[in-house]
């Protein structure tokens, strides 16, 4: 029985999401994304940016580090393209920062669109003042080890979703959603809908026209809260 090759633990060249995917998701809050995906690909609140007017939208490069050391972070910087999204599966781990200033402003010169860490960054301030969009779990002036193998490019886990290289992955002041590369096009029409559905909710609430959602007592009846023939 023949086996399977075995991946090399730095892949340099993956398929990316569509720059066209990219610049229209762009348009679109994470949180329309995240519903019209099923409600699902929202990391975990715990991720979040250093400011909350910080947003980006593009493909995934991911990276896999042990907790404390960020040697594979700039492998990730060292192969990123231009518009390119590094995640970075940290492990939760907040006792050193994996990232800081000197990084961010390599990150920008390099072209990358954002950062999102499963751990800690330093010189949060610095980073904002910068304008570079940061996504983090925490901060700590600690700084990290350099000298511990990784993965580039692999499927991670980061913030309770898999991710997978080159998927399209969006951030604002409410968090980061990630879609699957393949699922990315099919999303937008429903993106467009489901704004455009929300935007007439909200017209009708200002106008008075309708105070509380139609599906209210439908909802209600089928969890038993009220009876046949019933409306509050």
């Amino acid at each position: 029985m023949s086996q399977a090759a075995v991946l090399p633990d730095v892949i340099r060249e993956i398929e990316r999401v569509a720059p066209e995917i990219v610049a229209a998701a762009a348009a679109y809050p994470s949180s329309i994304l995240a519903d019209v995906a099923g409600r699902r690909g929202g990391l975990s609140g715990r991720i979040a940016p250093l400011a909350p007017t910080m947003k980006f939208a593009g493909p995934a490069i991911t990276v896999e580090v042990r907790p404390g050391d960020n040697l594979m972070i700039h492998a990730a910087m060292a192969i990123a393209k231009p518009g390119d999204v590094i995640l970075v599966d940290g492990k939760g781990d907040l006792n050193s920062a994996l990232i800081g200033e000197i990084m961010s402003q390599q990150c920008v010169a390099l072209g990358v669109a954002a950062v999102v860490i499963d751990g800690a960054v330093r010189d949060a301030e610095a980073i904002r003042e910068l304008g570079f969009p940061m996504y983090a779990a925490g901060t700590n002036p600690s700084g990290p080890t350099k000298f511990v193998p990784g993965r580039l490019n692999h499927p991670i886990s980061i913030g309770g979703v898999t991710v997978n290289p080159g998927d399209l992955v969006v951030g604002d002041g409410d968090g980061v959603t990630v879609i699957e590369r393949d699922k990315a096009a099919a999303m937008l029409p429903l993106a467009a809908e489901k704004v455009a559905m929300e935007t007439k909710r909200i017209a009708d609430i200002k106008s008075r026209k309708a105070l509380r959602p139609a599906w209210l007592d439908g909802a209600l009846l089928a969890a038993g809260v009220i009876k046949e023939g019933e409306t509050l």
